[in-house]
């Protein structure tokens, strides 16, 4: 999730691509470049670790857009492919 973020961050398209589900990845990403993240927080996570093959992760990002501050909750779905943590969807 972390990286995720700072794929977000820094308008990173390729590998918040990469980091997807092949089953829910879209076919491109427009990111905004004007969209300033600002900081995450983890509220919550479930499963995980190496002995699971998936996991949840609940979080807060915080960003700017146009001036003004906003945030986005949401509780992500993450699974294994090929060995690799993905982001399969929200939950």
């Amino acid at each position: 999730m972390r990286s995720r973020y700072s794929a977000f961050a820094v308008n990173d398209a390729a590998y918040l691509l990469r980091s997807w589900h092949s089953s829910t990845r879209p076919a491109h990403l427009d990111l905004d470049p004007r969209t300033r993240w600002t900081g995450l927080e983890i509220v919550g996570t479930t499963g995980g670790t190496a002995f699971n093959t998936d996991g949840t992760v609940e979080f807060i990002a915080r960003y700017t857009e146009s001036g003004h501050a906003d945030s986005l909750r949401e509780n992500s779905s993450f699974v294994r492919e090929d060995g690799n943590w993905v982001y399969l969807s929200a939950l």
